[in-house]
């Protein structure tokens, strides 16, 4: 009996390992079978990831995916989620990459892994132009609401910085902080610095103005991420980044995407 007992434990044990190694290793296995590359983004996030008046989805990160899925010979497939959605849709399996302007933190990277970082930002308060606000100090009052992403690096940043002031959440993309502002439902704002600038040619000119001084102590990554077993997937993300960094396609994107407003005209 104590044998049989023995044997029982025995392949039980071989087949959780058996499960483990699969599922370590069948992410990007399973992607070029099924011929098709899923991506979860948000789309109210341009110049990252947005539908254009074509109907297309496109943004730089919407963009650098689908050359990822060209790499791999196979289709994409975008799926849209709001911000607090993202990560449960990569977690259930709907998405087999996270593409958003996302920074990877501690607390996320305890549900999801990240790839190494495509590009960095900073933190930034911003204002309308006719604003009183010069400073922290002025802005991090109880009479002043600062409008945030739910679920953002920002969110947690500005109730840091700004523990005096008003904090209200919006879900969405960073274009909704910057209606809200000019539509006096917030004094001021909380998100990345490249994220308020690529949108402010979409509003009417001089009306937003960002603080001089930064949030946080330095630049913050972005990145993508994946499901944690997937570390085939992982290690393929970041030789692609490698390889395009080095072929000139990431500069292209970036240049396009990043430090111009061409893509208006286009898209």
């Amino acid at each position: 009996m104590r044998f049989k007992n023995v044997m029982i434990v025995t392949l039980a044990l071989a087949m959780t390992v058996g499960m483990a190694a699969t599922a370590m290793s069948g992410t990007l296995t399973d992607i070029v079978k099924r011929g098709e590359l899923r991506v979860a983004v948000q789309s109210g996030a341009a110049p990252y990831a947005f539908v254009d008046k074509a109907g297309k989805h496109t943004g730089s990160m919407v963009e650098f995916s689908r050359e990822m899925a060209t790499r791999m010979g196979v289709k994409l497939k975008i799926l849209d989620f709001d911000w607090d959605g993202l990560i449960p849709a990569l977690l259930s399996g709907k998405a087999d990459i996270l593409a958003a302007d996302m920074t990877p933190t501690l607390k996320r990277a305890l549900k999801i892994t990240f790839a190494d970082p495509w590009i960095y930002v900073q933190p930034c308060i911003f204002t309308t132009t006719d604003a009183a606000y010069k400073t922290l100090e002025d802005v991090n009052k109880p009479d002043v609401t600062i409008g945030v992403l739910l679920g953002s690096t920002g969110e947690t940043i500005a109730k840091k910085y700004l523990p005096k002031a008003k904090i209200k959440s919006y879900k969405g993309g960073g274009r909704m902080i910057v209606q809200a502002l000019i539509a006096g439902h917030v004094n001021a704002g909380v998100n990345d610095d490249l994220a308020v600038l690529t949108v402010l040619p979409d509003f009417p000119p001089k009306s937003v103005r960002l603080l001089d001084k930064r949030l946080g102590r330095g630049k913050d990554p972005l990145a993508f991420a994946v499901r944690q077993e997937s570390v085939n997937l992982w290690q393929w993300i970041n030789l692609y980044f490698k390889t395009i960094r080095a072929d000139g396609t990431y500069d292209d994107n970036i240049k396009y995407w990043m430090e111009s407003t061409d893509w208006k005209k286009d898209h």
